[in-house]
């Protein structure tokens, strides 16, 4: 059987390059696909990266190709070098995601291709001669990023390549919000519905005095890629001086919740924080993932 051969992506790759995404998606988020459309945009750009992707001056897709078929494909990042760009991010050089075929569908070892393609990237890297080399897992799904502990094989291929886990471990975890607690009244205490930074707030007040708020959001999905995740919300905030207050405030985004017509919803905590793990597993949220963020390379 002839070897892989790594080149970089066409437009009749488009249909392959998102099954094999969508493989990878389903592996970490139930019920969550994403369409051909969404998958070219994200080529182009990431308008949901409203800080990082201003920064991006070079964008490359490259495939690895065995007997007509897309069997692993990653996408590279060149960040610019100027003052503008965030310190970290400056002159840096990122495989933002990588996915490839986890068992041999053409020939008898399933790491050949995600081997040869992280040779060709970390070429591009070079050839870029960016400062420093990032890898990420972040495809263009709601939930999916860093390198989730559902891809062993896509771990691998990173370590075997130089690639080393440098920053934080966070918990995804999710609840039907059917399982979520009721709102309970609370006297002299009132919630308030506002615009917040992450979707729609919820304050607790007591008189003109915040005690807390969360924030929920409903749009996970840009409507015009036509990604499957109907039904999903996220937290992205959540600020509460107390743990009966914490449940307070998820009981209350919940209600809204189940008026939206969401039936799950998903929460981000980072792994050493028992604590506050421990208080949504308390209320219907059980684990869905681990993902593991920053990963440098260091051969």
């Amino acid at each position: 059987m002839s070897a892989p051969e790594v080149r970089p992506f066409r437009r009749d790759d488009r249909d392959q390059l998102t099954e094999l995404i969508n493989a990878h998606v389903a592996a970490v988020i139930p019920g969550v696909s994403v369409s051909t459309n969404t998958v070219l945009s994200a080529l182009e750009r990431r308008p949901e990266e409203f800080l990082t992707d201003p920064w991006v001056c070079e964008r490359v897709t490259l495939v690895a190709e065995q007997h007509g078929y897309v069997v692993a494909a990653a996408h590279l990042l060149r960040y610019r070098a100027d003052p503008e760009v965030g310190e970290s991010y400056r002159d840096a050089g990122e495989i933002n995601w990588l996915v490839c075929h986890p068992r041999a569908s053409f020939r008898s070892d399933p790491e050949e291709a995600a081997d040869l393609l992280l040779a060709a990237c970390l070429a591009r890297l070079a050839r870029w001669n960016v400062r420093v080399r990032y890898a990420d897992g972040s495809l263009p799904a709601p939930v999916v990023y860093g390198l989730p502990r559902n891809w062993p094989h896509i771990r691998a291929a990173y370590a075997r390549a130089g690639f080393r886990h440098l920053g934080d471990t966070e918990v995804v975890l999710i609840a039907r919000v059917a399982d979520l607690p009721p709102p309970e009244p609370c006297p002299g205490v009132t919630v308030e519905r506002t615009l917040g930074e992450c979707g729609t707030r919820f304050t607790a007040r007591d008189g003109g005095r915040a005690l807390g708020f969360i924030e929920v959001d409903t749009a996970l999905a840009r409507p015009e890629r036509h990604t499957r995740a109907a039904g999903l919300a996220d937290i992205g905030n959540l600020h509460a001086g107390s743990e009966d207050l914490r449940r307070r405030l998820l009981a209350q985004a919940a209600e809204w919740l189940r008026l939206s017509g969401v039936d799950r919803v998903v929460a981000y905590e980072q792994a050493g924080d028992t604590k506050a793990i421990a208080l949504l597993t308390s209320t219907g949220f059980h684990e869905l993932t681990r993902t593991d963020r920053g990963w440098e390379h260091r051969p």
